[in-house]
């Protein structure tokens, strides 16, 4: 028998899987060639030959003595040497390995965090849309997520908002740059603005609001865009991310979470996330995913692939009558509904296409939807006349 609590997570379980689960039953249907399937966000291309060349140094280690034994919880050291390099240079901020913590993934990592800094009833601001999971992660350490609506489809951040949304309570901000599910970068000003309120805030609070970025698609900025760091901007910064994405390890759980070291006592705050990591039962990320890490620093999949998708994507929403921003980052549409109908009940107009998609209401943002263009640029254009169809029979 489910604990209540489980129950109710059950009855708000991700769009997002929910609709890919969907697509398995269409798929057996129709055939897969026959379905477009742009529900989850989990990246095709092969990861980069590194990887393998790694892999193939692990399978000749294989044998020796403590070759994937107990390690320290922080992750290995020079793994989190080589992290603190990375980062240093993404954050124009001199970052040491002591500043660092290798996480099963960036969803093990904001767990981890969450559970370092969260008392109960804590709130975490963060702007709409989101990552769903995003109020999970809150929830598991007796926290509340309090979401603040963007912009409309622009999905600037809506400062104001967000400051009059803070109260006594606001432990956290968590951002995520670029955005899932829209593909937004915030800019400089932004964040700069952001942290503004941060500082004023957290001086009539008399603690510290954590500002936290979460950034698993830093790696994928098109047309040049600049992904802004967020260490020179707020001190009390911390920053999140994995290897899912730009290296196409999403099943290894590889990330980490990284401390601004302009951040007062920032030591202990690591070192609080390093006991977390260890009593929330994740103990240490995986060997191998951090030997392949250390193996792969510097590489990353072809992101010019994604970018000629984005434009196949692009294309085909704006011929089919869409009204939708072209994503600056990541590899997500988040379209407008055609004429202000229901979003659940539009997304299952496209199913009658064979088009799979997720309603913007399962990122608390009703009104519009996402499509993940991480798939073959064919699946993309093969989809357009369902999507004309659709948005027609929407506006009639």
């Amino acid at each position: 028998m489910l604990c209540s609590q489980v129950e109710g997570y059950l009855s708000r379980s991700s769009w997002i899987r929910r609709m890919f689960e969907a697509g398995i039953e269409l798929k057996k249907k129709y055939g897969s060639e026959n379905v477009y399937d742009f529900s989850l966000g989990n990246p095709d291309l092969a990861p980069p030959a590194a990887v393998a060349e790694g892999l193939r140094e692990l399978a000749d280690d294989a044998c020796k003595p403590f070759a994937f034994g107990y390690m320290p919880n922080a992750g290995y050291p020079q793994v989190r040497q080589r992290l603190a390099e990375v980062i240093a240079g993404e954050q124009g901020t001199a970052v040491t390995a002591d500043q660092v913590v290798v996480t099963c993934g960036a969803a093990g990592g904001i767990n981890a965090l969450f559970r370092a800094v969260l008392e109960p009833g804590d709130e975490v601001l963060c702007p709409a849309p989101y990552f769903v999971e995003y109020g999970f992660y809150a929830e598991n350490h007796r926290g509340v997520l309090k979401a603040v609506p963007s912009k409309p489809l622009t999905f600037e951040l809506d400062v104001k908002a967000l400051a009059a949304a803070i109260t006594e309570r606001t432990r956290c901000v968590l951002v995520n740059s670029p955005n899932n599910p829209t593909g937004r970068i915030y800019t400089l000003d932004e964040l700069a603005s952001l942290a503004d309120v941060l500082r004023q805030a957290s001086a009539r609070t008399g603690r510290p609001i954590l500002l936290i970025s979460d950034e698993p698609y830093r790696f994928l900025a098109y047309d040049g865009a600049d992904v802004p760091a967020i260490f020179p901007v707020y001190e009390h910064s911390v920053v999140v991310s994995s290897f899912s994405k730009n290296l196409a390890l999403a099943g290894e759980r590889v990330g980490y979470v990284a401390v601004n070291p302009a951040m007062p006592e920032a030591g202990k705050l690591v070192a609080g996330i390093i006991l977390t990591n260890r009593i929330l039962g994740f103990v240490n990320a995986p060997a191998v995913g951090q030997k392949l890490l250390a193996k792969a620093l510097g590489h990353q999949v072809d992101a010019s692939i994604y970018a000629s998708r984005r434009d196949a994507m692009a294309e085909v929403l704006r011929e089919a009558g869409y009204a939708f921003s072209v994503p600056q980052g990541a590899f997500y549409f988040f379209p407008r509904i055609p004429k202000g109908s229901d979003d659940a009940a539009f997304v299952n107009e496209l199913m009658q296409e064979q088009i799979l998609a997720v309603p913007g209401s399962g990122f608390g943002y009703p009104g519009y939807f996402r499509l993940a263009f991480c798939v073959d640029e064919s699946t993309i254009r093969g989809a357009g006349p369902g999507f004309a169809r659709a948005f027609a029979k929407a506006m009639a």
